[in-house]
Parts: structure tokens; sequence; C-alpha cells
């Protein structure tokens, strides 16, 4: 079981909860380590001073913030402890909000969870957890970790408080610099897409059979080559082969495949419909004389090109 990465408490008004912190994710990623091609030595990084170029231990390693290339200001462990951390050693719960008006690109920060720490705190401990699940709302909380002080949403999972850790708003990005100009849709568009949207629809998270594939390929590669034999092949998704050109055919066709993998058929029992790109303009058609006959060849290639798509 892993040990604990904080103990204090969760401080509520004048109530005290006695508690640990522990994570609440774990990695299965696979740690691929950096070898000598030629002989298969690992390679080693040492930690070096740039001015004399000595290696040195952790124990003569400090901090600095760097002003300039040629300028560092160091900034020692007694400057961080004379610091004011109220959130130390308490979890401040600052305020309640509905559990809808966080958006999700504020969390990221890391998920722990809250244990009560021995019998005296399990009483007040499930009181939150059961007023926080009767309300609909989540606790805003500061605390401190690793030497910072970060902002979290404090709300019960099950039988037990999660504290998931926020971004501060001044570390999330505007979208205005990344949004596209405006564009025009049609009613026909909007409404092919909320089609998809309700065959994609699924009741939760836990309703969706999704793998890994990634990491289930990399551990065949692994194990084929310790076992000095060839990877067994990997099925999976083929990517599209062409862009789409047209938006409305695309959709449509995109719901036919949706019901296709649910085991449904198309709506209204009959065949799904695609619809056909425009044909070339009959201008286009009029201009002859062999200095453009090459053009037209090009032009019939796009169309057929669209046609596929």
């Amino acid at each position: 079981m892993p040990r604990p990465l904080w103990s204090g408490a969760i401080s509520f008004g004048l109530v005290t909860v006695p508690c640990k912190l522990e994570t609440a994710t774990e990695r299965h990623d696979v740690s691929l380590r950096q070898v000598h091609m030629e002989d298969g030595g690992r390679i080693r990084y040492r930690k070096t001073c740039e001015i004399d170029g000595k290696i040195v231990r952790e124990d003569e390693i400090g901090k600095g913030y760097e002003v300039s290339k040629d300028t560092v200001i160091p900034i020692t462990d007694e400057d961080l402890a004379g610091m004011p951390l109220p959130t130390a050693k308490a979890i401040e719960i600052v305020a309640f909000i509905p559990a809808d008006q966080v958006d999700p690109v504020q969390y990221g920060a890391g998920s722990y969870y809250l244990t009560a720490d021995g019998p005296v705190a399990a009483k007040p401990y499930v009181l939150l957890r059961r007023a926080l699940g009767r309300n609909d709302k989540v606790a805003v909380a500061k605390f401190a970790l690793r030497g910072r002080e970060r902002l979290g949403l404090l709300r019960p999972l099950e039988d037990a408080l999660l504290l998931s850790g926020l971004h501060w708003a001044d570390e999330i990005r505007s979208s205005e610099e990344l949004a596209p100009p405006e564009t025009e849709l049609t009613d026909d568009e909007v409404t092919g897409a909320l089609a998809l949207m309700d065959t994609m629809t699924v009741g939760s998270l836990a309703d969706l059979d999704v793998t890994d594939h990634y990491t289930e390929a990399l551990h065949e590669v692994i194990e084929a080559k310790a076992e000095h034999r060839e990877p067994a092949p990997v099925a999976g998704e083929a990517a599209p082969t062409a862009p789409v050109v047209d938006l409305m055919a695309a959709l449509e066709q995109s719901v036919a495949d949706a019901r296709e993998r649910r085991g449904e058929g198309p709506a209204g029992g009959g065949e799904a419909t695609v619809h056909q790109m425009p044909k070339p303009k009959k201008a286009a058609a009029r201009k002859s004389t062999a200095k453009k006959a090459p053009a037209k060849k090009t032009a019939a290639k796009k169309t057929t090109r669209r046609k596929t798509a």
C-alpha cells in the first residue's frame, strides 16, 4: 500500500477532520530506458556544475531563480520556510459551489483520496461526505503540497472523499487566439451532428468498453523480443484514407456506421442516404479549345474524388 503524501486536517468551519492524503490514480505506462545501441549499456545522467565541470551530490544542490542568462538568485530552504503557508497542515474549505459550475479545463493538477486519520476522525469525515452527497455541491479548498499552495475541489466518491487539484485561473490560456473564424452552417448540418451525438451517447464512462491498445501492443513487442520471435499483429481501427469534402455525407455515413456497430438498423428501416455533392457548373464545361483540355481532365478527377469520399 502506498505511503500517504501528506497528513493534516480538513478545516470545515469549526469542524476539524484529521486526515491523510493518498494518490487516487496509478500509472500503467511501460517505462523505456535509454541504452547504447552498440552494446545495450544503460545511459546515465550525471549532475555537473557548468562553472567548474565537477559532478555534484544531491546535498550540494540548492534552488535558484534565473533572472537572466548570467544571473541566478539563490533561494534557500530557510527562505521558503519563512513564507506564510497557512494550508501547510490543513485543507481549508473556503466555499461551496454547484458541481456543474466547474469548467473541466480547470482539472488536471492531480487527484487524491482523503482518508480519516484515526477513529476520532471517522464521524466528522462521514458527516462531511454525506452532506456533500446530498446537496450536489462541491467544496472549494486550498491546500499545500510539495512546497506550494494549490486550489482543489473536495467531493464524495462512493464511500470516500476525493480531492481534485485545480489549475489557478491565471494558468489557463485564453481560447480567443486559437478559435477559428466565424463559419456558416446549415440547419441540416447541425441536425446531422446532433443525430450522430445521439447515436454515440452512453449513460456514463463505465458503459464504455475501451482498451489501451497501444500499451497492449508495446507489451507484445517486448515479450516477442525477449522470446526472439516476431510480435503478433495487433488489430486496430483503420485511419481515414481521404479528407472529408462533403460534411453532410460524412455525418450521415457516421450515423449509419454508429448504428451498425450497435447492431441497429438504419433509421426508418431503410437504406442510409448519402448527400451527393453538387455537380460542376455548366460554365466550366463550356470552356473548350485544345489549350483548355487538360483543365477539364483535372476537374473531372476532382469530382470523382469527391463522390468517392
